[in-house]
């Protein structure tokens, strides 16, 4: 691309980050403080668009950035500055009111949403998390079958379900022992998603008695799962976007908010990343996210990664203030969290 292509580029997605609107051929000729003609401001545009950087959307005369020309903007052409001392105290501060965990991760999720007027999320410390240690199936009367789950700090929870034919004692016990010696220590999180991937691969290795057993496994883990993996704040902030406003989009967000699962999906693969981690649309592999865009950075306590932390919001978010009061807010976290 030519040094006018990027500037260009640069220049769109400045304007739609601070308007939210389609920009025309002459706004940017206007913005980009050159002496071009509007048909060559369309030329430009036009070879932009044959990349998939920009796109027109419905008639308009305008474009928008697509997601590629997000990535190009923030991997070459943003420059965030860090924030200014003042800044960074007013946050501080935030964190200097309390020494409880789940305080301090409420602290964390409050301040990312109220500084970038974002969605804020932070996952709860990895060592503070339920662990499986023991499930145990019991036959019932006909066709059900009591699902007792032990977690690692004693708590128990049971669930009753209906299983397609009645299952022999013998053949339960059997269940319970392979889950207990396949999970046993394992966190919570990580055995859902384990056995949410055997359900959705080839079951030609597993006999009907396993496959049966990972059914009734998977359902007490969903419902004695800890619903709090993750602090969600500032949730409502994302209705002041147009792109989000929809009642059918806000849906599909509000209850992957409240059902928590995709998101702690996501957040886990960034859990080995180093620095701040960017999902632009479809990026994230989730379709409710393909508007939004997601900056995660990881929280660490003596070189031990405890969790992650960031910010919701459309793809037109300001980068440039998100991606360092996301960073900031995780060391931010962590210095407050060693000091316990």
């Amino acid at each position: 691309m030519s040094e006018r292509a990027l500037h260009f580029l640069k220049v769109l997605v400045e304007r739609h980050i601070r308007d939210g609107q389609p920009v025309g051929s002459r706004t940017l000729a206007r913005d980009t403080g050159l002496d071009l003609s509007p048909a060559t401001v369309r030329n430009v545009m036009s070879d932009l668009e044959d990349l998939g950087l920009v796109s027109s959307p419905h008639t308009s005369a305008g474009r928008v950035p697509t997601a590629s020309g997000y990535r190009l903007f923030i991997d070459s052409l943003l420059k965030v500055s860090p924030l200014t001392e003042a800044d960074v105290e007013t946050l501080r501060s935030q964190f200097d009111r309390t020494t409880d965990t789940v305080n301090l991760i409420q602290t964390a999720s409050r301040a990312l949403s109220g500084v970038t007027h974002l969605a804020g999320l932070v996952m709860v410390p990895r060592h503070e998390r339920e662990v499986f240690r023991q499930i145990e199936f019991v036959g019932l009367s006909g066709r059900r079958v009591l699902a007792i789950l032990v977690t690692g700090d004693g708590e128990v929870h049971n669930r009753i379900l209906e299983t397609e034919q009645p299952l022999p004692a013998a053949q339960l016990e059997q269940a319970s022992n392979y889950l207990t010696q396949l999970f046993n220590g394992r966190e919570m999180h990580e055995v859902r998603r384990q056995l949410m991937a055997d359900l959705k691969r080839t079951h030609a290795h597993m006999d009907e008695l396993m496959m049966r057993a990972v059914m009734m496994a998977q359902r007490v883990v969903e419902a004695a799962e800890h619903k709090d993996d993750v602090m969600i704040a500032g949730q409502t902030n994302l209705m002041e976007f147009s792109e989000l406003s929809s009642m059918e989009r806000l849906k599909a967000l509000f209850d992957a908010f409240t059902e928590k699962r995709q998101i702690l999906d996501l957040l886990d693969r960034c859990i080995e990343a180093e620095g701040v981690q960017i999902f632009i649309g479809e990026e994230s592999g989730y379709e409710l996210l393909d508007d939004c865009s997601v900056v995660t950075a990881t929280y660490r306590v003596e070189d031990q990664v405890l969790g992650v932390l960031g910010v919701i919001g459309p793809t037109r978010m300001n980068y440039q203030q998100v991606i360092p009061v996301v960073d900031v807010t995780a060391k931010l976290l962590a210095a407050a969290l060693s000091e316990r």
